[in-house]
């Protein structure tokens, strides 16, 4: 587009308009963290699959403050197959809980529900070979919720609250809109959209990559 014969303060509103328009955009992006199957243990089943007083040995730090991923591994053992040297991840938690994609659950056997972190109750069990023999836990199983992790001051700038529902716009090679994504707003958070390796897969995701958060659902 091209503008004559226009005032000096003509422009400058122009330019400044459509720097808003870009920030308004930018500060509606999150990026993505794709998680891939993955193990949370209770301080007691880490003494039973390690042995008693095992300490799990942080291998890499996480996008959330506070979390990382362990140099140790447990294999889980469905109705019908396995998964070998799936990672653990600290810290220790107050349940047990796997977490997997419904690929994973198809290949060992297990029906799953998707369920929020910490939300175990009602949740299949299953069964993890460690270097001190195995373990079966009751329940635990789950498919995570699709989430972003965002501080409350961050949910605000979005006109959001936690426990809001969205969507979430994707460009890319496949793009489209995923739905029903939680928001989980509070002070240790780290921005961050949190999907499985089957939403990444679907939509051509990559780590790190930007997306776009839309209206709040209703």
């Amino acid at each position: 587009m091209v503008y004559h014969d226009i005032s000096q303060e003509q422009l400058l509103l122009l330019i400044t308009q459509a720097v808003q328009a870009e920030l308004q955009k930018r500060s509606r992006q999150v990026p993505v963290g794709i998680s891939v199957r993955h193990i949370h243990l209770t301080r007691d089943d880490v003494d039973k699959l390690f042995g008693y007083g095992y300490q799990l040995t942080p291998k890499k730090a996480l996008s959330q403050p506070g979390q990382f991923a362990c140099e140790e591994c447990l294999d889980i053992i469905g109705p019908k197959g396995e998964l070998k040297h799936v990672r653990i991840l600290g810290p220790e938690r107050s349940a047990t809980q796997i977490e997997l994609a419904q690929t994973d659950c198809r290949n060992i056997g297990i029906k799953a529900p998707v369920r929020s972190s910490g939300d175990t109750k009602g949740t299949p069990g299953v069964t993890l070979r460690g270097p001190n023999g195995t373990l079966t836990v009751p329940e635990g199983v789950m498919i995570a919720d699709r989430h972003i992790h965002m501080t409350p001051a961050q949910a605000a700038a979005f006109g959001l609250a936690d426990g809001d529902r969205v969507q979430v716009k994707i460009g890319g090679p496949k793009p489209g809109v995923m739905g029903g994504v939680l928001i989980r707003a509070n002070d240790k958070c780290a921005l961050d959209f949190h999907i499985d390796t089957d939403d990444g897969n679907a939509f051509l995701l990559k780590q790190g990559q930007l997306v776009t958060v839309l209206g709040k659902e209703e």
